[in-house]
């Protein structure tokens, strides 16, 4: 299909590595809508941080809410407190794969490189299988915990210590890309992948230093994400389907870096087209109907919206007809999905309707 094309940096606007320049301020529709956001709890759960930008300029930024502890008062949040991205981190795992891709480190329609792999079904399973989610092992994403649920074991059960290989061995329940299956086991094994092809630096932590480093110095510090922190299980991987804390707008940088086509100042840092990769609409969620592109969701309007998506409600929007980046970190029950969905619509189409 045809992609709305990424728009450039506009010429004069500094890249925001050390600050965002700030923007005229929203339109008035899309300021209600941020008011909305922060205000309606019963529509869209807490919001902890909304970031707006556009033309590569701070239009918004809004904070709200405290974060709770168990041991400690909460703590309130400001425009410097560290968020979980929860999902978000696949669409920065995507970033990362891309640049190892870009060096031939890995291939995307090379066999993945899973030792327990080798000599069974799920050989043909490949690492652009994985990014798209396609690659046929059985894993159940289910977030309540009544049922059977692998995110949750993978997680903060049996297989905490090592996810990867937690995922890794999952049985395989279809042929490689017969069938989508949103899995955050299958953004692990990604990200042990990743892992191994950078090494583990000598440091004896089953390379999670060696990992972190190559985050921080190929991806974060180019684009001045300087809060990101990611998070690494007992194995040294890197918890690619969940863990990465940063601000809102250490994460609309993470959305800006995309919006450019992985372009940031002069250096292309991601491959040309491999944000084209992620946005390309591959599988339809059978449970939601949401289109998904290779660990990016695409929201299939005529603005050509893609966006990061986190379990409750985080997400980075970008609108590449509006030269647009939404942050929006919160925490929502599943049953405000829908309004939260609607409400990045509402915003594209705010921007948008102003010029």
């Amino acid at each position: 299909m045809s992609l709305v094309p990424l728009p450039p940096q506009p010429a004069g606007v500094p890249w925001p590595t050390d600050a965002w320049p700030a923007g005229p301020g929203l339109p008035p529709e899309a300021a209600d809508l941020v008011d909305d956001m922060l205000g309606d709890v019963a529509t869209y759960g807490q919001t902890y941080a909304v970031v707006v930008v556009q033309g590569g300029r701070l239009l918004a930024e809004r904070t709200a809410g405290a974060l709770e502890h168990f041991d400690r008062p909460p703590t309130p949040v400001t425009p410097e407190t560290p968020l979980l991205s929860w999902s978000m981190a696949k669409s920065i795992l995507h970033a990362a794969v891309g640049i190892l891709v870009g060096r031939r480190l890995l291939d995307p329609i090379a066999p993945a490189a899973v030792p327990g792999w080798r000599d069974d079904e799920r050989a043909g399973i490949t690492l652009g299988h994985l990014l798209t989610m396609r690659d046929g092992l059985d894993f159940v994403e289910d977030y309540d915990d009544a049922g059977r649920s692998d995110v949750i074991e993978m997680l903060f059960g049996a297989g905490q210590d090592d996810v990867a290989g937690f995922a890794a061995a999952r049985p395989a329940r279809h042929e490689p890309g017969a069938v989508f299956n949103y899995s955050s086991g299958t953004s692990n094994i990604v990200a042990r992948l990743a892992g191994d092809v950078v090494g583990d630096g000598g440091q004896g932590d089953g390379g999670a230093s060696a990992f972190s480093a190559f985050l921080h110095d190929e991806l974060f510090a180019p684009i001045g994400m300087r809060s990101a922190q990611p998070g690494f299980d007992a194995a040294g991987t890197f918890v690619g389907s969940s863990y990465v804390h940063a601000t809102a707008r250490d994460f609309a940088r993470f959305g800006l870096l995309a919006l450019r086509g992985g372009r940031w100042d002069g250096r292309q840092l991601l491959p040309e087209g491999w944000i084209d990769h992620g946005r390309t609409p591959r599988s339809i969620d059978p449970d939601d109907g949401r289109r998904y592109g290779a660990h990016w969701w695409v929201t299939g309007a005529d603005h050509g919206g893609f966006w990061a998506n986190g379990f409750d409600g985080q997400s980075i929007l970008c609108v590449p007809a509006a030269d647009l980046v939404v942050v929006r970190l919160g925490r929502s029950p599943q049953s405000c999905a829908d309004a939260l969905l609607r409400w990045r619509g509402a915003m594209a189409d705010a921007v948008l309707a102003a010029g």
